[in-house]
């Protein structure tokens, strides 16, 4: 990994960058934002769990996959946490907990199965907030799936490793899956191309950055991975990174 420095601008988060309009897709950025983006899945193997635990956001593709593996049979209880953050305010009429609850009731889920946490905004929070719910109502879960957009599984993994509470008989298992979609297929009207590499870039800046802070257990990430980042950013792709 480089130790370049990086700063964000007041551009809008997903603003178009200079150079890479609407259907004009750069064949370089487009395979730099392709290694940063499968670096970020991580295909663990799906095993039956406690609950699936989706971590809300604009993508709702991530409501669907975690409510057709609940409908598979790989658990119980579907638990959908996230408030409202700087990506979905007004996208949304509620919180983005309960617009993901609606489509999962729509793909008949059962309203039993189904536990809501309305009021994170990070990831950190999902996991503090969604742990004392579950205390809160007395449920114990012992193996969870994660479900999550595909370029922030490993920091989702990373997060949780490091902040859901461990001990005293709560020892608990994590494994991340996301929505099945390669690099080419990802980019949507609701998920634009440039806004999802400005965030999956800030995401890889965090995957380095955030264990010193303590919020994330380490992940390598190969050379090779974060000169492409390093070439993102320098095209323009920063108004996602950390202050």
């Amino acid at each position: 990994m480089g130790d370049a420095q990086f700063s964000s601008d007041t551009r809008p988060v997903g603003e178009p960058v200079a150079g890479a309009s609407k259907g004009a897709v750069d064949p370089a950025i487009n395979a730099d934002a392709s290694l940063v983006y499968n670096y970020h899945r991580m295909h663990q193997p799906l095993q039956a769990a406690d609950a699936i635990f989706a971590l809300c956001s604009l993508d709702t593709r991530v409501a669907q996959r975690a409510a057709q593996l609940l409908l598979d049979g790989y658990a119980p209880l579907l638990i959908f946490s996230g408030g409202v953050g700087v990506l979905t305010a007004g996208r949304f009429a509620a919180s983005e907990a309960e617009a993901f609850a609606s489509i999962a009731r729509g793909m008949g889920v059962p309203e039993s199965a189904i536990l809501v946490e309305p009021r994170s905004t990070n990831t950190g929070e999902n996991v503090r907030f969604t742990h004392a719910l579950l205390r809160e109502r007395g449920i114990q879960v012992r193996r969870f799936i994660l479900v999550q957009k595909p370029y922030m599984e490993r920091r989702t993994y990373a997060t949780f490793v490091k902040q859901w509470p461990q001990g005293d008989g709560e020892e608990v298992a994590f494994t991340v899956t996301s929505p099945d979609l390669e690099w080419e297929d990802y980019p949507n009207g609701d998920n634009p191309r440039d806004l999802v590499i400005n965030i999956m870039t800030g995401d890889l800046v965090r995957i380095r950055d955030y264990p010193a802070k303590g919020f994330q257990i380490p992940q390598e990430i190969p050379p090779e991975v974060w000169s492409a980042a390093e070439r993102l950013i320098a095209a323009g792709y920063d108004s996602h990174l950390p202050s």
